[in-house]
């Protein structure tokens, strides 16, 4: 738990370090896009996540909210035997965006003795898609990918992963003599 504990005490400055270069090289991979991403990135997922224990960490619990979807929020409130309008009423609020998301963090529904959730059966679909990496369309969200490298060892990792795996150059055309 200590080493967890120092990684994610790092984390926030790596990521600020990452970014501007993260931010380059997905504009790179905008404009020219492998065919492959998807399945390379599914490929880096599975290898970060099976070294990485999200129980032996659970920052995004502690220190975001998730967006909540219309489904999510009745498969809760019926899992926890509440009314709708109750559970929205007592959890949740519209951001800046209109998204429905939690009042606070951390996350009401986190254990934090032992980084658990208490609604991991029926969480939103948000968190079980956390933290996006094996998404199909990767390239659609790399700004959201960037974001969460800042609370996210193994969303950090994977972008690092990445850039090795797919070295984006630069497009400068080289004159031969």
């Amino acid at each position: 738990m200590e080493d967890m504990d120092k990684r994610l005490e790092a984390l926030p400055k790596l990521a600020k370090d990452a970014k501007k270069e993260g931010q380059k090289y997905f504009a790179n991979l905008r404009r020219r896009t492998p065919k492959n991403l998807d399945y390379v990135m599914q490929e880096l997922h599975e290898e970060e996540f099976k070294k990485t224990d999200c129980l032996s960490c659970g920052n995004c619990c502690k220190t975001t909210s998730p967006i909540f979807t219309e489904k999510d929020v009745e498969r809760i409130s019926k899992h926890l035997r509440m009314k709708v309008a109750k559970f929205k009423e007592e959890y949740l609020v519209r951001d800046e965006d209109d998204f429905m998301v939690l009042t606070s963090a951390p996350c009401t529904f986190f254990d934090e003795t032992d980084n658990s959730c208490f609604i991991y059966e029926v969480r939103p679909k948000a968190c079980a898609e956390y933290p996006h990496t094996n998404r199909k369309k990767f390239i659609q969200i790399t700004d959201l990918t960037l974001q969460n490298t800042e609370i996210c060892p193994a969303a950090y990792n994977i972008v690092e992963a990445l850039k090795e795996r797919l070295p984006m150059h630069s497009n400068k055309k080289v004159r031969r003599s």
